[in-house]
């Protein structure tokens, strides 16, 4: 049977008692090994928490052009802050966007022997000057994405028949989330034009939320392309290449995209990646022989790249292809062996 829209899951069930939650579960596992994407509905994050970060979204944007060059992604070491439009690379051609990316707040590590090349994304934040409310709401908004992600791969281990707390180690307190704030300026005329393209995410999971009434991404099942417009009140959630890992294929990192909107108009977007410490491997699930028997193994990113094991590998990889100019000032010597 074709499937016209993602399902929607509602993620208060895992709290209205035993049976209630036993059937979030099912739905979770079900819809992660199908599909890859669902809306999240009843996740509890306040309405005024979210009306809060798309505005200080759309105000981090309309600030003058060399307010946001202050921040630009050149003078991180991390690859955090401000990309100009055109500045990102994905599927090997340019994305039409705006956007700022922002980590966790820790001590960058120093580059040096025995000390791996992926410890060199480990570091501080580019915040802009003119919004310093900026930092705090991004900061609630993190915290609350990041118990949300950790709630539901608890509740998905559960449903694969391991134990609930297979990936607390990887994760309590040594996540490694990433925020993109994002604005897609409108190009296609009426022909669609790439926002992002085709790609699967190389982390565990991604939590998005899209301004209301906006449309653009779009989900592969079985080989067609299916819109995911903004349902209002959820988040679009979608696993990535590191859950496929731990499962041996069983759940599945699908690849999407995303369409330039209409000249004229435009769309702020706000991907949550929620990921493990970047020295984490992620564990082997100790899955039920019955879904077992279903994984498909690893499927291969459209790059033909294998999956890491180690997520900071990964998550180095993914930058280093997609940021040149920042590698250019500060990763040369990752590039010429």
């Amino acid at each position: 049977m074709p499937l016209e829209t993602l399902p929607v899951l509602d993620f208060s069930r895992l709290n209205a008692g035993p049976e209630e939650a036993s059937l979030f579960r099912d739905e979770l596992r079900n819809a992660m090994h199908e599909v890859g994407f669902f809306y999240l509905a009843g996740h509890g994050v306040p309405p005024e928490l979210t009306d809060a970060m798309l505005d200080i979204s759309r105000r981090f944007f309309e600030l003058p052009e060399d307010q946001k060059l202050a921040v630009e992604n050149v003078h991180s070491r991390q690859f955090r802050g401000y990309t100009r439009v055109g500045g990102e690379l994905t599927d090997g051609a340019v994305d039409w966007r705006e956007q700022i990316d922002i980590g966790v707040e820790r001590d960058a590590v120093e580059p040096g022997p025995g000390v791996a090349d992926y410890w060199r994304l480990e570091g501080p934040n580019l915040w802009p000057e003119a919004l310093p409310e900026m930092r705090k709401i991004v900061s609630e908004w993190t915290e609350r994405l990041s118990a949300i992600s950790l709630a539901l791969l608890r509740a998905v281990a559960v449903s694969l028949g391991a134990p609930e707390d297979t990936f607390d180690a990887a994760f309590a307190d040594r996540a490694f989330p990433l925020l993109k704030v994002v604005r897609y300026p409108g190009e296609s005329d009426p022909e669609p034009k790439q926002g992002v393209g085709s790609h699967r995410d190389g982390g565990v999971l991604t939590l998005l939320l899209v301004e209301p009434g906006k449309g653009g991404l779009q989900v592969d099942y079985q080989g067609k392309w299916i819109d995911a417009p903004q349902v209002p009140g959820t988040f679009v959630v979608n696993i990535g290449e590191m859950l496929e890992l731990a499962t041996n294929g069983y759940l599945k990192a699908t690849l999407h995209r995303v369409i330039s909107p209409l000249r004229g108009t435009d769309r702020v977007s706000l991907p949550f990646f929620y990921n493990p410490a970047l020295d984490a491997t992620m564990p082997q699930l100790a899955v039920s022989p019955e879904f077992q028997a279903k994984a498909r193994g690893l499927s291969v990113d459209p790059t033909s790249s294998p999956i890491l094991e180690t997520y900071g590998d990964n998550a180095l990889r993914y930058r280093l292809r997609a940021h040149p100019n920042v590698v250019a000032v500060h990763h040369a010597d990752l590039m010429n062996g």
